[in-house]
């Protein structure tokens, strides 16, 4: 059944001190009770990504004080991927544990891809919608350039009305921010795909970038769906010399105003953070962002530590992960071993959920949020125990105790073998591992 747009978004119905059954799902889910997080929704600090056509199951929040959330990119490359290649990476990425996926397809029928992927995705979905419309623009129209913001918006309109729970608008970047960075040149210049099709079509037309220019009507269709949006960092570093740059700084400033705008139109919002960040900078780029977008949830891509590392990218993106999630950043899109090589595949998607994962629950242990020392303490347990049964159930990933059969048993595992530091401490002290 389909939720009518008199409802309002979640966040105008927080604002008139209404608790939705989302709200009310999240507060179970967070340990919350649901009168903080509807405040916390109400002052745009937490976001409830729920289209109104797309009625599901189970829903998350995103923000300040809940458990970081982590993000896995699928979606088709032309040539190389198809619907059935990206349903396993989204089945993949659900069973990993991913609150939520993004359909990043730039193949053949976007329109049919992203349905078919929603129609089976019980989590929150997102979009970019530049994508779609740059590629229909070089098919159908000859050149990227030839898009027009009629384009665009037709395009942000179709697929609310599929169901996305949030999308990236590449809003903040402006003439003024492409002018700061000519100034202030860069090594990698522009590694954002969105950002590099709007800066083309900017320059040739010399004119403002379409999601600025036309913010009002993009909010108008966020409003209308509640869709979250997720505004862009069209100007994140690429490589770790770039980061926190005065482009970089600028298109956050912008986003920082239309986080303001999002709010006065009751209107969900997230804004995007920086890639390639050294670690002396991550908790600071963490702190200038909240600063000024006015404490709304951050979304980081990684970020990536070092550049040196192709194939392992989801280690380095993890270590500015933890950093940043332990920082304040509420959303985590990870970053598989195959970024800077090709299309990830599935044991890919696998490992980068799994990264991610694990950064964003050390920083939950650091900020100490409700339940994650728990789970730590009961894994803590089991290992003393020597329950291997119970520790395979608390692990985040429960199939890397299938890759090492016929290892272990009540005296311990093959590393240690009857010297088992668990085992002989608990016989000296009485209490026999495993009895518990």
């Amino acid at each position: 059944m389909q939720r009518g747009r008199h409802y309002g978004t979640q966040m105008e119905r927080a604002l008139r001190g209404e608790i939705t059954p989302e709200m009310v799902q999240v507060a179970e889910s967070e340990g919350w009770q649901p009168e903080a997080l509807m405040a916390e929704i109400a002052a745009g600090r937490i976001v409830i990504p729920a289209n109104n056509r797309r009625p599901r199951e189970s829903y998350c929040g995103v923000g300040r004080g809940l458990r970081t959330k982590v993000n896995a990119n699928i979606g088709t490359s032309k040539g190389t991927s198809g619907i059935e290649f990206e349903k396993r990476k989204l089945d993949i990425s659900i069973e990993c544990g991913a609150d939520a996926v993004m359909d990043l397809s730039t193949g053949p029928d976007i329109d049919g891809v992203r349905r078919a992927l929603i129609d089976g995705c019980p989590i929150a979905f997102g979009t970019v919608p530049i994508y779609q419309a740059t590629v229909e623009a070089q098919e159908m129209k000859g050149a990227i350039i030839n898009m027009t913001e009629e384009d665009i918006l037709r395009g942000v309109q179709k697929q609310a009305e599929d169901g996305v729970d949030f999308m990236t608008i590449h809003c903040g970047l402006t003439m003024e921010a492409v002018e700061r960075l000519r100034k202030h040149p860069r090594i990698a210049d522009i590694v954002s795909r969105g950002g590099s099709f709007l800066t083309g079509w900017m320059l040739h037309h010399q004119r403002q970038n379409p999601f600025y220019a036309q913010f009002d009507r993009i909010l108008e269709i966020a409003q209308e769906y509640d869709i979250t949006l997720s505004l862009g960092d069209a100007l994140r570093p690429g490589c770790i010399a770039d980061a926190t740059d005065r482009g970089q700084v600028q298109e956050l400033m912008i986003l920082g105003e239309l986080v303001q705008r999002c709010r006065a139109a009751g209107v969900q919002v997230i804004v995007e953070g920086p890639g390639h960040v050294p670690m002396d900078q991550v908790e600071m780029n963490i702190k200038l962002q909240k600063r000024l977008c006015e404490e709304a949830p951050f979304y980081v891509l990684g970020p990536l530590v070092t550049d040196v590392a192709p194939g392992y990218d989801h280690i380095t993106s993890a270590i500015g992960g933890a950093i940043a999630a332990a920082a304040g950043a509420d959303f985590l899109c990870y970053v598989t071993p195959a970024e800077h090589l090709g299309l990830p595949d599935e044991q890919d998607v696998r490992q980068g959920v799994i990264a991610s994962r694990i950064a964003g629950h050390a920083a939950d242990l650091a900020k100490g949020i409700k339940g994650a020392m728990d789970w730590d303490k009961a894994m803590g347990k089991a290992r003393k125990d020597l329950d291997w049964g119970e520790q395979r159930r608390l692990a985040m990933d429960p199939t890397a105790f299938d890759k090492h059969p016929h290892t272990r048993d009540k005296t311990g595992c093959s590393m240690c073998g009857p010297y088992c530091a668990m085992r002989i401490v608990s016989d000296y002290l009485g209490r026999p591992a495993g009895s518990c």
